[in-house]
């Protein structure tokens, strides 16, 4: 099964932003493009404005002024659903609510041909459920591009429970003929993306409610520790607080209230009382004229220790005896199985976040997990109301002679990063065991989609086969509530493999 032949209509329904910009895109792309809205005059105004952005692109040379010319030319709006009978493929994007949609395309089966693909741009309600109405299910599937549609690579191509294969087949080389990345999956709440995105809103969020940290100060670990492109709060800010919680809500109810996608109480305020981001003017920042921005929380300057005794390889942190010692500061090993702290001068220790809280061990404190050590250019420790003023301070001065900015949090077990960064592994690893997308899909899914710095399965490998899951059960024994408690997936990836590596030995 082939892409849909450039001379055959594509069909838009909706001409908000979204059906805009699919709409340019399939354009774009070489088809024919027919316009639709239920309200008298929008197609027309939709036209006018790809028409616009069209221009936009000639005069920043990415649209020579004949490709222009020809597209507005195959560009038409339609007054009725009856104008879009010729059409090989219709995709809507109306209003998000599934009694819409199903409604839409009933009308639509009596309208185009047998052989017309019909495409659902949902990105919160089962493809299935559209589906449901339909005389034949089976040609229905959903196509769900990403804001905004000319820009962003990804496209999940949907398959519901009756959509025939031949159908998902030609979706996909389609989206891959329009330029676009697309990848394969079976109709889950959330799909890929806001599926395996949610615990990087979540974790941000319940670190801050726990008392933890500051907006800012999280936001900045996310993004000089972790790579992140931004931080949760400063995100969802732009997403707009009542989208957000909106699609996290839906998440939720339509896993049956399963802790692992529990709203946040504090986004709840935060939407009733209005501060939805940047488009209200407030939301976890405030974007007001003369407002500033606050800085996150970054620890004074204090005197590195003399040396260190690295008791193992530190695992995923292992980077870091290399850059102490480039700083100058000597490293004393002594060898231990699966040893991952750091000794420091007067009996405090400095260990990789693990799950556990400092209040655990006698002066202990913890450091969080970075993308890339060497390059990371802040670095969060967490320690106890035990730990002592010299530890925590010795520990402080060392990250900052590795040239490190520091910011002290409080003794939340997994800290930031590495619990977002478990929770996002652990649902992938989820989802592949049940047949939501391949490894392969999802990586790529999570990287276009919501610009990743890696995708979860390949964090999974560098990571370790056992690290997301022992951090995970040790969280859940703090923190009893279901959220934490890893799946069987990763159980089995993380434990089976290794019983089976080591019977062969």
């Amino acid at each position: 099964m082939t892409a849909l032949d450039l001379s055959s209509p594509v069909a838009v329904v909706g001409t908000g932003t979204m059906g805009q910009g699919i709409a340019q895109v399939a354009l774009v792309a070489g088809h024919p493009v027919r316009l639709y809205d239920a309200v008298p005059g929008r197609a027309r105004e939709a036209a006018d404005a790809i028409g616009a952005r069209l221009d936009r692109l000639v005069e920043k040379e990415r649209l020579t002024a004949a490709d222009r010319d020809a597209a507005r030319a195959r560009l038409r709006p339609a007054e009725s659903l009856a104008e879009l009978a010729g059409s090989a493929l219709v995709v809507e994007a109306v209003a998000e609510r599934l009694d819409v949609k199903q409604e839409l395309f009933r009308k639509l089966e009596d309208v185009v041909g047998a052989d017309c693909l019909l495409a659902t741009n949902t990105s919160s309600l089962s493809v299935t459920a559209v589906a449901g109405g339909l005389r034949a299910p089976g040609r229905l599937v959903g196509l769900h591009f990403f804001n905004p549609a000319p820009l962003m690579p990804l496209v999940e191509v949907v398959s519901g429970f009756a959509t025939d294969v031949a159908s998902a087949t030609r979706a996909y080389e389609t989206a891959r003929a329009w330029g676009k990345t697309p990848v394969a999956c079976a109709d889950t709440p959330g799909f890929i993306v806001n599926r395996i995105a949610r615990p990087f809103y979540a974790e941000a969020f319940a670190v801050y409610e726990a008392q933890a940290a500051d907006p800012a100060t999280i936001d900045a670990v996310l993004r000089e520790s972790g790579g992140f492109r931004m931080g949760a709060f400063e995100l969802t800010d732009l997403i707009g607080q009542d989208v957000n919680e909106s699609v996290t809500h839906s998440v939720w109810q339509s896993f049956f209230q399963d802790a692992r996608f529990t709203p946040s109480l504090a986004q709840r305020r935060l939407v009733e009382s209005g501060r939805l981001g940047r488009k209200s003017g407030r939301g976890w920042y405030d974007y007001r004229d003369g407002a500033e921005r606050p800085e996150p929380h970054t620890a004074e300057p204090a005197e590195p220790p003399a040396y260190v005794v690295a008791e193992g390889g530190l695992g995923p942190a292992r980077e870091l005896l290399a850059l102490i010692r480039e700083a100058g500061i000597e490293v004393r090993e002594e060898p231990e199985d699966n040893g991952t702290r750091l000794v420091l001068p007067g009996g405090g220790h400095l260990a990789l976040a693990d799950g556990r809280t400092s209040v655990e061990f006698r002066d202990m404190v913890y450091f969080d997990l970075a993308l890339d050590y060497r390059t990371a250019g802040r670095i969060a420790l967490a320690a106890s109301q035990d730990t002592s003023p010299a530890a925590l301070a010795q520990a402080t001065g060392l990250f900052q002679a590795l040239g490190k900015k520091v910011s002290v949090i409080g003794d939340v077990p997994g800290m930031i990063v590495a619990r977002t960064v478990a929770r996002i592994v652990d649902l992938a690893h989820d989802a592949v065991a049940k047949g939501v997308a391949t490894e392969e899909d999802i990586d790529t899914a999570m990287r276009l989609g919501v610009n990743y710095p890696l995708g979860p399965l390949e964090w999974s490998r560098r990571l370790g086969r056992t690290w997301a899951y022992e951090l995970l059960d040790e969280i859940h024994a703090c923190d009893p509530c279901g959220r934490y408690a890893p799946s069987l997936a990763l159980y089995r990836h993380s434990y089976a493999s290794d019983k089976r590596e080591g019977s062969s030995s």
